[in-house]
């Protein structure tokens, strides 16, 4: 098949260059044209990523005006987002977009408003929910393996000091804004994968790390928050990236005929002898590095849904506007010190 979108980056940091490989791996998709704020050199771009031409823009809106891009893919810091993904969508260019996909509610609604107006299809990077941890758990839910869920928590544990990329702009509330926004939303988006959108309340809290390299943040490092379903479920997620520990995506799902835990199942329906936990054979969220992240699964999806002309499964722009309308919500409950209906 031969390659039918070319896309072109915004932004070209470590988040683009795992971007950059997954999307050429696909069948479908080609990177042709990078935007950088930084001085590039083309032919060396265009060697790093394998030798196909890659033109190098250095203002944004000529590399959203190129009417050879069919795609335009938006890694670029936070506060960036919603200009450049409203820029893109009234030219009429699909949209794959980084999380998160804005630092506040009013900007992710004025996006929403851009995408819906244009028609676009969009791509949002949650794409944790095409790893096989989370592909073969809601396969193991939607087979009622572990009956219906009544409560369930998916923690976000990774330290994210100055041995980590976005440190240096990440301590920032302008450019960081919580813990949930800065990386946690990976954790609170695969809850509600597994749980369902119908949040009806959350109450969440604050805290953060005395040492010297998480103090240095400008706003809360660790959030808690408790998240009550108009079905009755109840719901935990913690973003913690102010801790020293391997990272870890802690999930734990208990329904009424059995348990997940991380890679393990325990199932009425099993009939197993031993009351023991057993381990699913799957790759596990279990690394920060975006190049350990599912990317190349993701963007195949998108591309083939672009040749359908549907919304791709799982991370279109409407679906992850629900993982955000919840985020919001928890970081306003934990700055009032009130629980917020939705």
């Amino acid at each position: 098949m031969s390659k039918s979108h070319n896309v072109g980056i915004i932004g070209y940091g470590w988040a683009a260059g795992a971007h950059i490989e997954a999307i050429n791996n696909t069948t479908q998709g080609t990177v042709t044209a990078v935007y950088s704020s930084r001085p590039l050199d083309a032919t060396e771009v265009s060697k790093t990523h394998g030798g196909a031409p890659i033109k190098v823009y250095n203002k944004v809106e000529d590399l959203i005006g190129d009417p050879d891009i069919d795609v335009v893919d938006i890694t670029s810091f936070p506060t960036q987002h919603k200009d450049q993904a409203i820029a893109a969508a009234e030219a009429g260019k699909h949209i794959i977009l980084e999380k998160p996909i804005t630092l506040n509610r009013d900007d992710a609604h004025a996006v929403k408003a851009a995408i819906d107006k244009a028609g676009v299809k969009t791509c949002v990077c949650f794409e944790l929910r095409f790893i096989s941890q989370f592909q073969t758990i809601t396969s193991i839910l939607g087979e009622g393996l572990i009956g219906d869920i009544h409560y369930g928590e998916i923690d976000y544990y990774h330290g994210v000091g100055p041995w980590y990329g976005q440190y240096r702009w990440n301590t920032t509330k302008e450019q960081g804004g919580s813990s949930l926004l800065s990386a946690g939303c990976h954790a609170l988006d695969a809850l509600l994968l597994c749980m369902g959108t119908d949040v009806e309340e959350v109450t969440a809290f604050n805290a953060q790390s005395s040492h010297e390299i998480f103090a240095k943040y400008e706003y809360p490092t660790t959030t808690t928050a408790l998240l009550k379903f108009k079905s009755g479920k109840v719901g935990k997620c913690a973003s913690v990236i102010d801790c020293f520990q391997p990272y870890y995506f802690h999930t734990h799902l208990v329904g009424s005929e059995g348990s997940i835990l991380d890679n393990k199942i325990y199932s009425n329906k099993l009939h197993l002898r031993d009351k023991k936990w057993t381990e699913l054979p799957v790759a596990l969220a279990d690394s920060g590095d975006v190049h350990d992240h599912p990317y190349q699964a993701q963007f195949q999806a998108f591309f083939d849904a672009l040749d359908e002309n549907k919304d791709m499964p799982r991370t279109s722009f409407p679906e992850a506007f629900k993982t955000f309308e919840v985020l919001f919500a928890i970081d306003e409950s934990a700055a009032s010190g009130k629980a917020v209906r939705l």
